[in-house]
């Protein structure tokens, strides 16, 4: 067993934990970051399938996402824009593809206004509720106690309406049904894109991609800590003194022990409950945990010799809330000749994919793609289906939500420390929250606050 004496233990060597402990060491405080798997980047993974580069994982940069965007350039990394020249193909309920240009569905005129009155509403209680606190909202808890999918349907007797301004969320973002999460969730989703319309603009939310892929952008800081990154360690026990003790805390993986005066949880909270703690957290810390779950969403890349879409001046951009595959974009790769798309398949949906043998499955997906590209995308080179729900550290994507009536509940304490531990994930950041952007937020600000405990120890304690 390695044992080792840091100032803070950070378990997680994602985008979060790995910006708190580059910060504090940074800062002069020593680090240890301890991580289950055998590789850094958490929910970021950019890998080489059959030759071809995937971000199986987390991958776009939006124009918002100013944290993600300064580390870039610190880091001297690049980006390069999406792919999104020509027409974009809609199929409504009826099940017709349809090409169309701009950025509102081709839909009748009803409908068109109803999404543009229901996206004026979101609006609107985005910019009361805001991303830093939105159970503050007057109507936080009424908001929070009806699902999406009914909240919608008050508003509008429009079914397509509702369907399409649902998707954009439930299969979109928290990759879960409308009926399994709340107004107040829907809300805090569009509130840290700063709009709803924001949220609905796949230009501004899927923007640029980042050259080398996003993982690079773990495995760059890691590289900064050396050997302070231990692969491998799963924790298994996190000891702690209790509140206000200040006995510090130890995490004990598989590999390694690390005594320390702080801790990093930069886990999403489904994982929390994977390490034991002694004493036990208290019973909010319990009850909060069990409020929140990841969604599910399988992502499908396909490879093509080349991007044949681009030659029948279509864009590679697809939606459809009621296909198999409910959003379709070119992924293709940094300065790569052959042509990549990525779908997205969301939790209904999934759970009947997954159903299926897998040979029957990438034929009823592949058959989706190709109702909005045509019967080329039926052909890739190669194939591949990312599905986090299967991965030991992760189980779900893309983050956690809470269930109804959760948010207004329990959100005010999420980020709260427990003693010596501290939380930090995209799942509980306001602004960029469920992105990597989110993740570095509060990477900075876990590591700033446990900076400032540890400033305040040593003037209790001089010569420390």
């Amino acid at each position: 067993m390695n044992i080792l004496e840091r100032d803070v233990v950070v378990i997680g060597a994602g985008p979060s934990g790995l910006t708190a402990a580059r910060s504090l060491a940074r800062a002069g405080h020593s680090v240890a970051v301890l991580e289950a798997r055998g590789r850094v980047g958490g929910r970021t993974h950019t890998d080489v399938v059959g030759g071809a580069v995937l971000e199986v994982g987390g991958q776009w940069v939006s124009p918002d996402q100013t944290a993600l965007i300064a580390l870039l350039d610190e880091l001297g990394m690049d980006t390069f824009p999406r792919y999104r020249e020509g027409d974009s193909v809609y199929i409504g309920p009826d099940g017709e593809a349809i090409r169309y240009a701009g950025d509102r569905f081709p839909v009748d005129t009803h409908t068109r206004e109803e999404m543009e009155r229901l996206i004026g509403m979101l609006d609107r209680l985005v910019a009361e509720a805001g991303p830093e606190a939105p159970w503050n909202h007057p109507d936080a808890r009424a908001l929070d106690t009806i699902s999406f999918h009914h909240w919608l349907r008050r508003q509008s007797d429009d079914e397509e309406a509702c369907n399409n301004i649902g998707l954009f969320v439930a299969g979109g973002m928290l990759t879960k049904p409308a009926h399994a999460f709340s107004t107040l969730q829907a809300v805090l989703m569009a509130a840290t894109a700063g709009s709803f319309s924001n949220l609905v603009d796949e230009d501004f939310i899927l923007d640029r991609r980042v050259i080398g892929g996003m993982q690079s952008v773990s495995e760059r800081m890691a590289a900064e800590l050396g050997d302070d990154v231990v692969l491998n360690a799963p924790v298994r026990t996190l000891c702690w003194g209790g509140i206000g003790a200040g006995s510090g805390v130890a995490a004990i993986s598989d590999s390694t022990t690390v005594s320390a005066r702080y801790a990093v949880m930069a886990v999403p909270p489904n994982l929390y409950s994977r390490v034991s703690y002694e004493p036990p957290l208290p019973r909010r810390q319990h009850q909060m945990h069990q409020h929140q779950s990841l969604g599910l969403v399988i992502k499908v890349h396909a490879v093509y010799p080349t991007p044949f879409w681009r030659d029948e001046g279509l864009s590679g951009t697809g939606f459809s809330a009621g296909s198999i595959v409910q959003e379709v974009y070119d992924n293709t790769n940094y300065e790569d000749p052959r042509g990549t798309l990525v779908g997205f398949i969301s939790d209904e949906k999934a759970d009947a994919m997954f159903e299926l043998p897998p040979e029957e499955r990438r034929e009823r997906i592949l058959g989706s793609l190709a109702g909005f590209l045509g019967p080329e995308a039926l052909n890739p080179e190669v194939y591949y289906e990312s599905d986090w729900a299967s991965e030991e550290w992760t189980r779900g994507a893309y983050a956690s939500s809470y269930d109804l009536g959760g948010l207004h509940r329990y959100g005010r304490d999420q980020r709260t420390p427990v003693g010596p531990i501290y939380w930090s994930c995209s799942d509980i950041a306001a602004e960029g929250y469920q992105h990597v952007d989110g993740a570095i937020r509060m990477g900075q600000l876990t590591a700033e606050a446990i900076a400032l405990a540890l400033a305040e120890e040593s003037l209790r304690t001089p010569g420390v």
